[in-house]
């Protein structure tokens, strides 16, 4: 083996990466591996002890460039191969399910465990992020769900993917939609004269979805609907619709804007 450990991630707003580097911490000997940089990689093939995929779920399910990530994943020369969902509301159990069988389909066997960690949820185009003793609360109770998860990584633990019904079923529901929606979602997107042209929406773009046309930014057709041109936008100036001006911007607050700038890279 090249090396002991990978981790490939996607992130839009920290949380997934938070996830992924203290894993990686916790490991050691690990590099972490943004999938956004993996985007015109024809295949993935991993020489590495244990090989990680952190991502949020995204509608109960893989958001599109970790789907389509998944599907030029080759493990034949990976070995313990792990998946960590992190998630606001539900859904982790049909996301791994999804990368499961992406994966299993594409080289005949599928992940050796997966595991979920919530979150704070920050889909701004539908509700506040928690805040103060309720997002504390979370991060808490996140950090107790680590401690148990790297150690069961770091011995290649096998771990049955959970199953879940009901969330097979909404994910039947809600996915499709995400996924018909989700590249020109963006096209909804105003910018208010607050924008002061200083580019952080497109350099923290896991997609490269936007460029700054006339000094504002303008989105094209491949949007991840990760939100991060909101949330990270120091002046507010993004909006989808009238509500996301009243909803307060979130980000994790471990994670800088240099760490979102090079989750691509």
């Amino acid at each position: 083996m090249n090396m002991k450990n990978v981790i490939y991630y996607f992130t839009g707003t920290g949380n997934s990466l938070a996830v992924a580097k203290k894993i990686a911490a916790a490991l050691g000997e690990c590099e972490l591996v943004p999938i956004a940089s993996l985007r015109d990689t024809p295949a993935i093939a991993p020489n590495a002890e244990r090989v990680g995929i952190v991502c949020p779920v995204y509608f109960l399910g893989l958001p599109l460039m970790v789907a389509e990530f998944a599907g030029r994943f080759d493990r034949s020369n990976a070995g313990y191969t792990f998946a960590v969902v992190t998630y606001g509301g539900s859904g982790s159990e049909p996301t791994l399910r999804q990368l499961d069988g992406i994966i299993r389909k594409q080289n005949g066997r599928g992940l050796d465990a997966g595991f979920s960690v919530k979150m704070p949820g920050n889909y701004i185009l539908m509700y506040d992020s928690p805040s103060g003793k309720e997002q504390d609360d979370i991060f808490a109770a996140a950090e107790k769900q680590l401690a148990e998860i790297v150690p069961a990584i770091g011995k290649c633990g096998h771990k049955a993917l959970p199953r879940s019904l009901a969330g097979s079923l909404i994910h039947a529901i809600a996915y499709p939609w995400f996924v018909s929606h989700a590249r020109t979602k963006a096209r909804e997107f105003t910018v208010s004269d607050a924008c002061t042209s200083c580019g952080t929406c497109a350099e923290i773009c896991p997609a490269d979805n936007i460029e700054l046309v006339d000094k504002k930014p303008v989105w094209k057709d491949r949007c991840e609907l990760c939100l991060g041109c909101i949330q990270l936008c120091p002046t507010q100036a993004i909006q989808a619709g009238p509500k996301t001006a009243t909803r307060p911007r979130y980000h994790n607050p471990e994670i800088a804007l240099a760490d979102l700038k090079r989750s691509k890279k």
